[in-house]
């Protein structure tokens, strides 16, 4: 779906709080991350992705992660949020996200489930969990994609493996507890997102990737 990202960094703050959300989000965004999601099994998500919306500016994308039935997506799309993200791949969950024009990102761990996940409407795919798929799994799928196809590898990826990840064929990257924990303190949170900026943009320079 056109308008949404294919490439680049997603955010992921599991476990944010309501009244964290602005600081957390701002810290990250701050450093160059711009999708953020925070997952549906965090405290209270629905008004932290509202907070979140209001608190960012509009270039920032907000969104919602753990996103596994569509009821859920209506409310996602109520709270100010524009992407929805599962672990998971569920034609009705992708179907009633391009119905309300968000971007769709689902889980898919297998060529099959990827395949089924595109011809369902998803913008790009999250690769999880990416230790199961690993890089030569992923340079495998690479060769029946669709030219284009966006892959994401999310679940155990650290900024240092992006290169490696990239040369396979990744377009970006789901960074979950090596950007953030609700017990970090804000400091913390921006100096992690800082350094995975930078470590995408050196990955992306060094593999003649476009930086996204």
């Amino acid at each position: 779906m056109s308008g949404y990202p294919t490439t680049g960094l997603i955010g992921i703050l599991r476990g944010v709080t309501p009244d964290a959300a602005a600081a957390a989000c701002a810290a990250v965004a701050d450093a160059g991350l711009r999708v953020i999601e925070i997952p549906l099994n965090s405290p209270d998500p629905f008004t932290s992705i509202r907070v979140a919306r209001e608190a960012l500016p509009p270039g920032v994308l907000v969104g919602a992660g753990t996103v596994l039935r569509p009821a859920d997506v209506e409310r996602v799309y109520q709270a100010g949020g524009r992407i929805v993200v599962s672990p998971n791949h569920r034609r009705d969950v992708v179907a009633a996200t391009v119905r309300l024009g968000l971007g769709s990102y689902p889980g898919v761990a297998t060529p099959s489930e990827a395949l089924d996940a595109l011809d369902a409407g998803a913008t790009a795919l999250k690769v999880f969990p990416a230790p199961q798929v690993g890089t030569a799994g992923l340079r495998a799928w690479r060769s029946i994609l669709p030219p284009g196809t966006g892959l994401l590898p999310v679940g155990g990826v650290a900024p240092t493996d992006f290169a490696g990840w990239l040369a396979a064929g990744a377009t970006g990257f789901g960074l979950g507890s090596e950007l953030y924990r609700p017990e970090y303190p804000l400091t913390e949170i921006a100096d992690r997102a800082r350094r995975a900026v930078e470590a995408w943009t050196t990955a992306c320079n060094d593999t003649g990737r476009t930086v996204g």
